[in-house]
């Protein structure tokens, strides 16, 4: 499960979040989803994974790991660009930085679990959505995050979460990348941004 490792000074990390064992949760819950009329071992087969880019991109790549380790089968692993897909895009984004989709196979009929290092608005979430519908008619669409940190504006929520957590609207939640695993990271406002992953 995620640990905190406990707060410091204001204007340095405030909490900072080791994630190991979440991630397996989520693993978990995704390979047995408890729906409605349904088998409760469904297992990776017909599983699509796909991160956002790109904070979701080490995400996926991680459970997709997971999953490979414990039924010894690669799940089809893609990511997925929003930029154009953005409902801002026209006014916020003068001078886009459009990064490539990677979608590993055809969606259609197919279970994509959409992989996100923070939900936040839902505008991101739904953005991708649309993006993903370019590439066929999943038979659903689910939503995995790292973090939930509330403050949603539109009524999208993740299926899967590793840790939720309330914050302050200026606050900035990083998701890091490093060579010992992935660390979540929570700034006050104001504070300085961290650059993301290439």
């Amino acid at each position: 499960a995620a640990e905190g490792v406990g707060k410091q000074a204001r204007g340095k990390f405030l909490v900072a979040v080791e994630i190991g064992g979440g991630i397996a949760q989520v693993l978990r819950a995704v390979e047995n989803p408890q729906l409605p009329g349904e088998p409760r071992q469904r297992g990776a087969e017909g599983l699509v994974l796909i991160g956002v880019r790109r904070g979701g991109e080490p995400l996926a790549r991680e459970i997709g790991r997971w999953i490979h380790e414990l039924e010894s089968r690669d799940v089809p692993v893609g990511s997925v660009d929003i930029t154009l897909y953005r409902d801002d895009s026209a006014t916020a984004l003068p001078n886009p930085r459009i990064g490539p989709s990677q979608i590993p196979c055809s969606l259609q009929g197919k279970r994509v679990v959409l992989v996100d290092d923070v939900v936040f608005t839902g505008r991101t979430i739904r953005a991708a959505i649309d993006a993903l519908m370019d590439y066929g008619r999943p038979e659903r669409i689910e939503v995995a995050a790292l973090v939930d940190r509330g403050g949603r504006e539109l009524p999208i929520q993740p299926d899967y979460v590793v840790l939720s957590t309330e914050v302050g609207p200026l606050d900035r939640i990083d998701v890091l990348e490093r060579p010992d695993g992935i660390v979540v990271v929570l700034r006050p406002g104001g504070s300085p941004s961290t650059a993301p992953s290439p």
